[in-house]
């Protein structure tokens, strides 16, 4: 590559400290053309310490086909930094990965006949029979006042089947639909991730009547070891005793009474409890486990 940009490299005895090898990639938005441009995503492949001020060369897109669709250059915008002495170093964010705005070309347009399908699939991004007939019950309560025919059919859960009418243009006619209102339904679901500490409850969660008792038992280990020093002129050696201190408390459990109609009042009682994100974390397992909380529990 250096070669190709005029640089000598003399056998390959060159060494550059602000070259980094890279990886860049690029999603294709749908419907888009040649011509048209596209951000792209760098992120560094090798011992780089940090992206920033750097420049991309020309660099051909592939996709999975082999086939190049775009080919990107351009200066990579960074959102960290690193900063390093002799003996320390400060990295905020990831200095290693950055982005070019509009940074690639497309080349090669990928082939699609939108226009001519007569039957359009919507696929919810989140699964639920309750959303997917009201999707379909909105549309046909418009198609059939608009173009007085009823064109939407939910399939299952995720899928929407539409027809579209002969008489208007699919652009159109999909343009037109899409700006309906419809609610979606919100399943009852506890998310919880044992790694951070994160607990996320859906409004549509319910706790059966049910007494709750918890008490943390807490351990606290110190090490403190001693330095025993010799008598003067002994043959002694210098020694280091160790010492180990043992603390356990465990402090006054608290019995509440969990009775959760709706989100509100389910966490006003989990904080009449006093207890820390891992306590929450036990406790709705122990629920789940009493059969008492009308959820899903997803752990993560």
């Amino acid at each position: 590559m250096l070669e190709n940009l005029g640089i000598a490299t003399e056998g390959g005895s060159a060494r550059a400290k602000n070259v980094a090898a890279v990886i860049v990639t690029a999603n294709m938005p749908p419907f888009v053309q040649s011509g048209a441009r596209i951000d792209i995503d760098v992120s560094s492949m090798g011992d780089a310490a940090s992206l920033a001020g750097g420049t991309l060369v020309m660099t051909p897109l592939k996709a999975a086909d082999g086939e190049i669709y775009a080919v990107g250059q351009g200066s990579v915008i960074v959102g960290g930094f690193t900063a390093q002495g002799q003996a320390e170093q400060l990295t905020q964010g990831v200095p290693t990965a950055g982005r070019v705005p509009n940074g690639a070309i497309v080349e090669r347009s990928v082939p699609a006949e939108f226009d001519d399908q007569g039957v359009l699939t919507l696929q919810l991004r989140n699964p639920d029979f309750s959303t997917a007939i009201r999707i379909a019950d909105a549309i046909n309560d418009y198609t059939a006042q608009r173009f007085g025919m009823r064109v939407a059919a939910e399939r299952d859960a995720r899928t929407v089947q539409i027809r579209r009418p002969k008489n208007v243009s699919a652009a159109r006619f999909y343009a037109e639909i899409e700006n309906l209102v419809v609610e979606s339904d919100t399943p009852a679901r506890v998310v919880i991730d044992e790694r951070t500490g994160t607990i996320v409850i859906g409004n549509n969660v319910k706790i059966s009547r049910v007494a709750i008792s918890h008490g943390t038992l807490t351990v606290r280990i110190t090490e403190a070891p001693k330095v025993v020093q010799p008598e003067p002129f002994s043959k002694g050696v210098t020694a280091v005793e160790p010492f180990t201190a043992i603390e356990a408390t465990r402090p006054d459990a608290r019995v509440a009474v969990l009775d959760g109609p709706n989100l509100e009042t389910l966490v006003s009682g989990l904080n009449r409890l006093g207890v820390k994100p891992d306590g929450i974390i036990a406790i709705l397992q122990g629920i789940k486990s009493a059969g008492a909380l009308q959820a899903d529990l997803v752990l993560q």
